[in-house]
């Protein structure tokens, strides 16, 4: 789960997260309270009417006929991997793009990607591992805990990244101890190895808590997906569970892309 209350949240600052800055200096911006109040009085005096999707695997073009004056997205646990930014894959793809262009991560959030990535001393390689629930879910990948146990990491590394180096590895594995086999040939390191980063007497507790009015900001999951990711990809080699350690398709069997 994402916060430490077992729970997704709604109605966290948009800041803790993204560069809003950013975001308003590219492009129009609502505001979410200002936007819901005015449209509860169009509803009533134009009888406006509302239709919600909430998977993102209702593409656009199954909601050509919908007749309602505004489509709403919400996305929650419907599924695993339910974000927004995934209605904008498969055949949508071509057509909808998704904004990376307006949406940068975090300030706050990248000085820690670099303060990381500063204590390997910028000199890295870094492995993704993909287990959890789908490593359970033998029906949809039914190779993925085998081919992400350590015994088979150590076969698939030995083969792409040199003995002795240092290795981040980006996992949602609970427990770091999983990967300790591969101490014998890496100097293994994990995101909660720097979490002096984001602690109480770090720089962005600071500010977060000042950003919220002296409430404190919890390190949530999806801070920690959005920093774990940027120092994968910041690795001199980069290896993905998806295209390197497994031939299991990403969203499931019979899913994978194949190329033209």
């Amino acid at each position: 789960m994402y916060t430490s209350t077992k729970q997704d949240e709604e109605g966290k600052d948009f800041r803790f997260y993204f560069d809003f800055e950013h975001l308003r200096d590219s492009a129009s911006v609502l505001n979410h309270s200002q936007f819901w109040a005015d449209w509860t009085q169009w509803r009533k005096k134009d009888r406006l009417s509302l239709h919600l999707v909430e998977d993102f695997h209702v593409t656009p073009m199954k909601l050509a006929e919908v007749k309602d004056t505004l489509i709403m997205r919400k996305f929650g646990s419907v599924e695993p991997d339910n974000y927004w930014y995934r209605v904008c894959e498969g055949e949508t793809e071509s057509v909808i793009q998704r904004p990376w262009h307006l949406l940068w991560k975090s300030r706050r959030l990248m000085d820690i990607v670099s303060g990381i990535a500063s204590k390997m001393n910028w000199d890295f390689d870094a492995v993704h591992v993909v287990r959890g629930e789908k490593a359970k879910n033998t029906a949809l990948w039914p190779n993925l805990a085998a081919d992400t146990s350590p015994e088979a990491l150590l076969a698939t590394l030995g083969n792409k990244i040199d003995d002795g180096r240092h290795l981040y590895i980006a996992t949602n594995e609970p427990g770091t101890s999983f990967f300790d086999p591969l101490k014998d040939k890496y100097t293994t390191h994990f995101l909660d190895d720097f979490k002096d980063l984001w602690g109480e007497n770090s720089e962005w507790y600071t500010e977060m808590k000042n950003l919220n009015n002296g409430v404190p900001v919890e390190f949530d999951g999806y801070m920690r997906m959005e920093v774990d990711t940027e120092v994968f990809l910041r690795g001199k080699k980069q290896i993905e569970t998806f295209n390197d350690l497994t031939s299991d398709c990403k969203d499931g069997i019979n899913t994978c892309k194949t190329s033209s």
